[in-house]
């Protein structure tokens, strides 16, 4: 079949979909799950499959595509969590009795049908359907060449599981096309397509974003700071960054650069940087850095600027939180930004003048996720600021509509 095809499908199965009630749109979920669990060596053999094809790629790369069994026990309980939440569909968002007797209410509605183009994330297969179930949104999804393999298996399992308990599949469809052209005609399905959303590096967000016309929710790139201001707990300070950097350094929502304030620096930073060197961390760092700690590489403005996505941090001492702020500014992507202070004054500064998607006092940017801002799952996080911000979640897979009832009312 073509995309525009397989595309079709899924939009004629809309209606049927929005139209479920919360109890039966559980009822997919749980079997989705059940289904993952049972198929879970299925899925492991698949992924080994597409794991020994990349061989050579970058270690970033490589922990994004690799299935754990305990990732695809995640998956499975990701799912279970998403059925365990409110259903978004036919919330009244707000009522409004005119003086002419008109009752005007505003109700979540789904998107319709939601596409996702992404990179090698098998995880994110998952993580899609069950979303668009609950938002009673069908889903198109485009996967890379990559992990292929890994998303027809999470798909098969999943549309297997639910045809056997006699449960339809139409509102989930796979583009098995991962050449640039099955991503174009994507893009251009727009009437078919309701939302299109990009999930990878910049490269491919950039594309969707330029090419598309279908409405595109933008997730964006991370460069997220840590930065730790003059009153700063240094203790507190060094454990939140080495979290934040290396915890899991291939995701959007890891630490890439580090601003300290003058004020602390000579404290804190050679200890900061034994710490991380520990793990392999390179240290792009600024002049001040560097006569602090000769053995680091002088940073430039594109390493400021980088998504890592590895064993590297840009480091910067800064004058005060004015200063942090104008870097961030200047060199953020609006995803994930924190201050670490013991100055609730300096903090509120800082949660108010840094325009990011997520901003944290006293805590790491790993916490920017759907499953831990209780949002069950998510498809990205979205550092644009229309329709959707921050993690792209049940509600953010909804619109709205008004319903107005009247008794005979007319336009004079």
């Amino acid at each position: 079949m073509t995309v525009a095809e397989i595309c079709g499908i899924a939009k004629r199965a809309s209606g049927r979909l929005a139209a479920m009630t919360e109890a039966q749109k559980n009822e997919y979920l749980l079997a989705a799950a059940a289904a993952l669990r049972s198929g879970a060596d299925a899925v492991a053999e698949a992924n080994a499959v597409d794991m020994a094809l990349s061989e050579g790629k970058p270690s970033h790369f490589l922990d994004r595509l690799r299935l754990t069994p305990q990732r695809i026990e995640a998956m499975a309980r990701g799912l279970e969590d998403v059925a365990a939440l409110p259903d978004p569909v036919g919330e009244v968002i707000g009522e409004t009795l005119r003086p002419n007797g008109l009752l005007i209410s505003k109700i979540r509605v789904p998107l319709g049908v939601v596409g996702i183009i992404y990179e090698a994330r098998p995880n994110v297969t998952a993580d899609t359907i069950g979303l668009c179930i609950k938002s009673g949104n069908c889903v198109v999804l485009r996967g890379s060449s990559e992990a292929l393999n890994s998303n027809r298996a999470i798909v098969s399992v999943i549309k297997s599981g639910l045809a056997a308990r006699g449960l339809t599949t139409d509102f989930i469809q796979l583009i098995e096309d991962t050449g640039r052209e099955g991503a174009s005609e994507l893009m251009r399905l727009r009437g078919v397509i309701d939302v299109l959303l990009p999930r990878g590096g910049a490269g491919l967000i950039k594309s969707v974003v330029e090419n598309s016309t279908v409405p595109v929710i933008e997730t964006g790139v991370g460069n997220c700071h840590i930065y730790v201001h003059e009153s700063a707990d240094l203790s507190k300070a060094l454990e939140i960054l080495l979290n934040a950097k290396l915890s899991r350094p291939s995701v959007c929502n890891a630490a890439e650069s580090l601003l300290v304030d003058a004020a602390v620096a000579e404290k804190f930073i050679p200890v900061a940087v034994a710490e991380l060197r520990k793990s392999g961390v390179v240290i792009k760092g600024c002049e001040r850095t560097y006569a602090l700690d000769p053995s680091c590489d002088l940073a430039t403005a594109e390493d400021y600027a980088a998504e890592f996505l590895g064993p590297v941090i840009s480091v910067k001492i800064v004058d005060n939180l004015d200063d942090a702020v104008r870097h961030i500014g200047q060199f953020g992507t609006g995803h994930s930004d924190a201050i670490v202070t013991e100055d609730s004054a300096a903090g509120e500064r800082f949660l108010n003048a840094v325009d990011s998607a997520a901003v944290y006092l006293n805590a790491s940017t790993r916490f920017t996720d759907g499953g831990e801002f209780g949002f069950g799952a998510e498809l990205g996080i979205s550092t644009q600021k229309l329709h959707a911000r921050g993690p792209v979640g049940l509600k953010e897979l909804t619109s709205y509509k008004y319903t107005v009832r009247g008794t005979g009312q007319i336009r004079e």
